[in-house]
């Protein structure tokens, strides 16, 4: 079986200065991913073909489909003409409470709520990281970003590709994952971390994107306590945050960042200036 590949070459025309020119770019492809549980169709999203076992195993976790592997039973992943299945057979207690989740998730990239019809499902309660991770330094935070382009590869040829790191202090980013969607790329980070054995609770998610409720929601789900991320947080992100205990640090950009909430994680040494 051969998956589509990530990347592709295109001719367009480059127009500067009333001249035009032949050039070639390479750009992300989005194909659409089934999630099939136990042989029923779940939630359908567009995505990088890359890393498909690695998206399932994270998106169930971060859906609350599954608390733990052990809860899925197999995996595997089918070509279609139309897109990609990644098929997982869930013991009988998890099928029959996703059973009852009354639920679809079809819609485009960029839009992790779409499809979910009740309010308290896209607004559900959040486990309580309050005090969850490790003391960070100024420069690790400061660093993060830039730290995670040199895990980049489909970003640095099409530039137009999403990634989330794991960030370990003293130790730098880990671990990372790229998609053209901000929360597939975290879906695909925590579901590789699943498999490595790697704890989300030891260090902090790092992303090249604003930080978004469904990012906030993911973070909480998989028990990371802190978010890194180059843009800005929506407001109501950051009210997620504070009330799940979430350190947050926005505009991390390698000479500085802001810090949102839950200020505890940074090391204390730092003085403040009115």
């Amino acid at each position: 079986m051969h998956l589509p590949k990530p990347l592709g070459s295109v001719r367009a025309d480059h127009h500067r200065s009333n001249r035009a020119l032949a050039v070639a770019r390479v750009l992300p492809e989005e194909t659409a991913i089934a999630m099939v549980y136990n042989g029923t169709t779940h939630a359908v999203m567009m995505a990088t073909p890359a890393d498909i076992e690695d998206f399932a195993i994270g998106f169930s976790l971060t859906e609350g489909i599954v608390t733990d592997l052990s809860q899925i039973t197999s995996t595997e992943v089918e070509l279609h003409p139309k897109g990609i299945e990644a098929r997982l057979w869930l013991t009988d207690e998890r099928a029959d409470a996703l059973a009852h989740r009354r639920r679809t998730l079809a819609g485009p990239v960029g839009c992790g709520l779409c499809g979910i019809d009740s309010l308290e499902e896209a607004m559900r309660p959040l486990p309580d990281l309050t005090g969850v991770g490790p003391i960070l330094t100024v420069d690790e935070i400061s660093q993060a970003t830039d730290a995670l382009r040199k895990w980049q590869p489909l970003h640095d040829r099409s530039k137009a590709v999403h990634a989330a790191g794991f960030l370990l202090p003293g130790q730098g980013i880990v671990m990372a994952r790229e998609d053209v969607g901000r929360h597939n790329a975290l879906d695909k980070l925590i579901g590789a971390m699943a498999r490595a054995g790697v704890d989300p609770s030891q260090g902090a998610f790092v992303l090249t994107s604003r930080v978004s409720t469904e990012m906030v929601q993911k973070t909480a789900m998989a028990g990371c306590g802190i978010i890194i991320a180059v843009s800005a947080p929506t407001l109501h992100a950051l009210r997620l945050a504070k009330d799940a205990g979430i350190t947050l640090a926005a505009f991390a950009r390698g000479e500085g960042f802001d810090l949102f909430s839950h200020t505890a994680k940074l090391d204390g040494k730092v003085p403040h200036v009115a």
